[in-house]
């Protein structure tokens, strides 16, 4: 890669990849799932009621980031030929292991019954910040791509 975001190959590949729509798919999903599992945890620190729906809502919200990550790591392999840590995604990539670090411990908490129900959603609250700043880098690179390619064939972005 030299110059932008994608190689005119690459590009290619992101253009005719089947996963390039999947992860268009999913990650407003995950977005819509988030939003709902953080105002049932946010509901469930204040009130102290709902604790098993915001743990439940924390579980399809770990799932689909789980099935994204999964299809995005695909998605890399064919557009870049690297499952990841491709070098145009490396840091987002790098802040994703964080992201699944922090979900995977709250399961690990959840099933193991491991800390206090505040423990647990704190660490949620955790996954979640993370989250949004994993997502805020992802739309930075969405819109970098934008950018390059409506800059005419071989002019660097």
């Amino acid at each position: 890669m030299t110059g932008g975001l994608y190689s005119p190959e690459e590009r290619r590949r992101r253009d005719e990849s089947v996963w390039t729509l999947v992860q268009g798919i999913l990650a407003p999903i995950q977005f819509l799932v988030f939003l709902i599992s953080l105002g049932l945890v946010i509901r469930t620190l204040a009130s102290g009621e709902g604790a098993f729906a915001a743990d439940a809502s924390i579980v399809v919200k770990t799932l689909v980031l789980y099935t994204i990550m999964i299809t995005g790591s695909i998605w890399e392999k064919v557009v870049f030929g690297r499952w990841l840590f491709a070098p145009a995604f490396f840091w987002e990539d790098v802040f994703s292991m964080l992201v699944l670090a922090l979900h995977t411990l709250y399961l690990t908490m959840l099933l193991g019954d491991f800390g206090t129900l505040e423990q647990r959603l704190a660490v949620a609250l955790a996954a979640y910040a993370a989250y949004i700043i994993n997502a805020g880098q992802f739309l930075w690179k969405l819109r970098m791509a934008r950018l390059q390619s409506s800059l005419p064939q071989g002019l660097p972005a």
